[in-house]
């Protein structure tokens, strides 16, 4: 998964050093088709990634307010210090709730009743 993650990196590297615009649309295929989907069989598993890649992926983060989820939780920050950034971080949620992962409410829901399910089990 990392190996993926640091290609991807790379290739972002590559784009950002050559052009003057980021091309999303080709970063979204990339990560989505070639370096993660490329190791995917299962069609509802890729569709997932095209998802959230391409909510990660997209000119609005690069916005200082730009919402990674709906509540706004998670978001694109003012440049600023590492101490900035740890800040942020250190103010999310311990537990991330379903939107960080782009998931419905219900997601957490049904993820409690599968545990109590095994704890009482």
């Amino acid at each position: 998964m990392f190996e993926e993650f640091d290609i991807c990196q790379k290739q972002l590297k590559i784009f950002l050093d050559t052009t003057d615009e980021v091309p999303y649309k080709v970063l979204n295929f990339l990560g989505a088709e070639v370096n993660y989907g490329g190791r995917v069989t299962d069609d509802k598993d890729i569709r997932l990634i095209k998802a959230i890649l391409s909510r990660l992926i997209n000119p609005a983060i690069m916005e200082v307010g730009g919402k990674y989820s709906e509540s706004g939780v998670y978001k694109t920050i003012e440049p600023g210090t590492v101490d900035d950034y740890v800040r942020y971080i250190q103010s999310l949620p311990l537990s991330p709730h379903p939107e960080a992962f782009g998931l419905h409410e219900n997601a957490e829901i049904t993820t409690n009743q599968q545990n109590s399910r095994t704890l009482l089990e």
